[in-house]
């Protein structure tokens, strides 16, 4: 499509005093025209102070309601007087208010469309056709309910300049009538401000700047070129098509055509059994908490009759403060049009916008986002769009509710959605590529997103996102990333190239089927807080880094299947390698079944096994009969006399009886002996028949003999390595049951 050059020739110097002073006259408050408006004296300079040129602005906009308000509430009063007033009263004039001049284009007899022929015959002075063919308006219009105001060049290039002065400004507004702006791909329509005192475009926002604004009804616009348009908000930003919560007044006249198509529509909603019809200001009622096409909520709902719609195409719009504003709309088209260098959004679609279409679009040199969808928004499609070297993000989409609570307004807890972008191109764009914000059921689907600091964001809660087939190329820091409580999500098809790391989830679920993640540096997949019910399955990761796919700081279940990671390089340090196994479940049990080995250890051997290395293990635990018998003294068989008690008062130097100081009994053969060993001064007899021969008791009866004391079994700590040395076993058992009267021997250390 060729697009020619948007600055048309100089006007000739003859003709722009007398333009200058028709401006003035038409813009200011009352006609009166300040020194600074007039040939020769310097134009004022803008402010420097941002927050004075903010609060300027803002104040400017008020005036434009008011202004705008004003108009429409004395229209509306002249026509209900009826008569000749109210046929006076529908003809076009001009309007004075303190907030300057407008020329008032009330609906037609015939239904006819004013054109630009029409401007200059009823503006006058304030609408002049310039020595290089293009006009100047000087201005303000007001296109009334009912009316058409069709702005086409015919047969050569129509050009509009529109005043904007430090002091004042132009515009063009209809308030739910009709504006048609048609060029053709040869000869476009251009409109941009001018100062005729530079012979410039307005390049200065602070003091205001001319626009364009539909509110209710219809506009359309095809193969025109618009530029350096609107200043501050979105309605005053360039091109606006706004709806009104304001319902329509009850005189709205119709022509003969209009009422038959109004009666056609009425039957046919009756027939489908929708809305049974009503004045043109009932409020369209839906079904409580969303459940039909509007946002849901009662506050701030605009009314059927008052949307406005409209199509954009083929046109380009350069230098505005908001390229492109819709709001309160339904089945607005916007298709194959360039935004360029917009000075806040390119194109914005805001409350109420529904049902839209915008397709084949770039939006560059934004210095905010390219496009954005903000709350209260639905069921809008992008499609084939580009978003090229914006300040901000490409594409913005914001599904949040109104309200998270109890609200002055009133507003709806419902969130919104069913908004997509299909085969678009996001790139080198300041922040991110594509943000989703909140909402259900949002889509992003084979679309390319280059640079940014991260490729596709979801966050606030949003639900039931869908983001598949999407490829994403050398993103900073991540390539899909979803926080912040995001549930229900679903990535499938996704190519991410270069990021540092590849898919990120924070706080949020969602379903990882078959995406591709190629030269990651830190992660192929990062999952991290309350992750319960995600699903991270057939998904191929190569790169290098701490991990492919890393959930240690995640919580809830989180399925890892089929995952392909032969292409990852793991950079992982041993220690980091460790933390991946060191959490606190792990570390519980582990001390578990250390201390259930250490207890069988313990239990089958208590004692240290050092220096026993080739001992049989039951050395220890041999049979009483195979342990050495220690021998003991005999006592005799004849009972001893009772020692009498000592008398005192023994004869001094007398010597003591034997054995009386060692403790025995006076005049015992054994006094004072030790058990185990002989007496002193007697040799102990050996039994008859010899050392072997058992010995006798009185009765005839044998006792066994004693076995000889044989080598004693090694200590357990025992220095000697040696071999346990085999203990014979006795002839005849060593203890035979005794007999009654017959003394014991007693055994000690068994």
């Amino acid at each position: 499509m060729t697009r020619p050059n948007i600055r048309p020739r100089p006007p000739s110097a003859a003709g722009r005093g007398t333009a200058l002073a028709a401006l003035g006259i038409g813009l200011l408050p009352l006609g009166l025209l300040p020194l600074g408006l007039l040939p020769g004296t310097p134009a004022p300079r803008a402010h420097a102070d941002p927050v004075a040129d903010a609060n300027r602005q803002a104040a400017l906009v008020d005036q434009e309601d008011q202004r705008i308000m004003q108009t429409r509430s004395v229209l509306s009063a002249m026509l209900m007087i009826g008569g000749q007033a109210t046929t006076q009263w529908k003809r076009p004039q001009i309007f004075g208010s303190a907030h300057g001049k407008t020329l008032v284009l009330p609906p037609t007899t015939n239904g006819r469309a004013y054109t630009v022929a029409d401007l200059a015959r009823y503006g006058g002075q304030y609408f002049r056709r310039l020595g290089d063919g293009s006009f100047l308006l000087g201005i303000h219009v007001f296109v009334a309910d009912g009316a058409k105001l069709l702005l086409s060049g015919g047969t050569r290039p129509l050009v509009i300049r529109m005043g904007s002065l430090p002091s004042a400004f132009s515009s063009i507004v209809s308030f739910g009538g009709a504006i048609q702006i048609k060029g053709t791909q040869r000869d476009p329509v251009q409109i941009t401000s001018w100062n005729p005192r530079t012979n410039a475009p307005d390049r200065q926002v602070a003091d205001g700047r001319a626009y364009i604004r539909a509110v209710g009804g219809e506009f359309r616009m095809d193969y025109t070129r618009v530029s350096d348009l609107g200043f501050w908000s979105g309605r005053t930003g360039g091109i606006a098509l706004t709806g009104t919560d304001r319902p329509s007044s009850a005189t709205k006249h119709l022509n003969k055509q209009q009422r038959h198509e109004a009666k056609k529509k009425r039957q046919e909603q009756q027939q489908n059994g929708g809305n049974t019809g009503g004045g043109p200001g009932d409020i369209e009622t839906e079904k409580p908490g969303g459940g039909g096409d509007g946002p849901g909520g009662t506050a701030t709902h605009v009314p059927a009759a008052d949307l406005v719609t409209g199509a954009i195409t083929n046109s380009t719009i350069a230098g505005d403060a908001f390229g492109l504003f819709v709001s309160g709309s339904n089945q607005t088209q916007i298709t194959n049009n360039a935004i360029q260098n917009s000075l806040v959004n390119g194109l914005v679609m805001h409350r109420f916008a529904k049902n839209a279409n915008i397709a084949n679009t770039t939006v560059r040199g934004s210095r905010g986002d390219g496009f954005v969808l903000s709350r209260a928004t639905e069921k809008i499609r992008v499609t084939n769009c580009t978003a090229e070297r914006n300040g901000h993000d490409g594409f913005t989409l914001n599904g949040r509710a109104l309200a998270e609570g109890p609200s002055a307004s009133g507003e709806s807890l419902e969130s919104f959605g069913d908004s997509s972008i299909n085969n678009s191109l996001a790139k080198d764009n300041g922040h991110y590529g594509i943000e989703l914000l909140g909402g259900d059921k949002l889509s992003v689907q084979n679309s390319k997103v280059i640079g940014g600091d991260m490729g596709i964001v979801v966050r606030n809660a949003a639900t039931n996102v869908q983001i598949s087939g999407n490829q994403l190329t050398g993103q900073v820091r991540q390539g899909i990333s979803l926080r912040d409580g995001v549930k229900g999500a679903n990535l499938a098809g996704n190519t991410v190239d270069g990021a540092r790391t590849g898919i990120y989830l924070r706080g949020s679920s969602a379903t990882l089927l078959g995406n591709t993640v190629r030269g990651a540096k830190a992660h192929g997949i990062s999952v991290l807080g309350a992750a319960g019910g995600s699903q991270i399955r057939d998904n191929t990761l190569s790169g290098s880094g701490t991990s492919a796919v890393s959930t240690s700081r995640s919580h809830g279940k989180v399925v890892k299947e089929d995952n392909n990671d032969d292409g990852w390089h793991d950079t992982a340090s041993l220690w980091m390698k460790a933390q991946r196994y060191l959490t606190p479940l792990n570390v519980i049990w582990t001390c578990v079944f250390a201390v259930v080995i250490f207890s069988m250890v313990r239990a089958r051997n208590d004692r240290q096994r050092i220096g026993r290395l080739g001992l049989h293990p039951y050395t220890l635990q041999q049979p009483l009969e195979k342990r050495q018998v220690w021998s003991l003294p005999r006592r005799s068989a004849q009972p001893q006399p009772r020692p009498m008690p000592a008398r005192p008062g023994p004869m001094a130097g007398a010597p003591a009886m034997a054995g009386a100081g060692a403790g025995g009994r006076a005049g015992s053969p054994f006094a004072g002996a030790v058990p185990g060993q002989p007496v002193a001064g007697r040799q102990p007899a050996p039994p008859p028949g010899g050392p072997s021969a058992s010995p006798t008791v009185p009765g005839n009866v044998r006792r066994p003999a004693v076995p000889p004391r044989g080598p004693q079994p090694v200590a357990p700590h025992s220095s000697q390595t040696t071999g346990p040395r085999p203990v014979p076993p006795p002839a005849t058992p060593p203890h035979p049951t005794p007999r009654t009267g017959v003394p014991q021997p007693q055994r000690r250390g068994v």
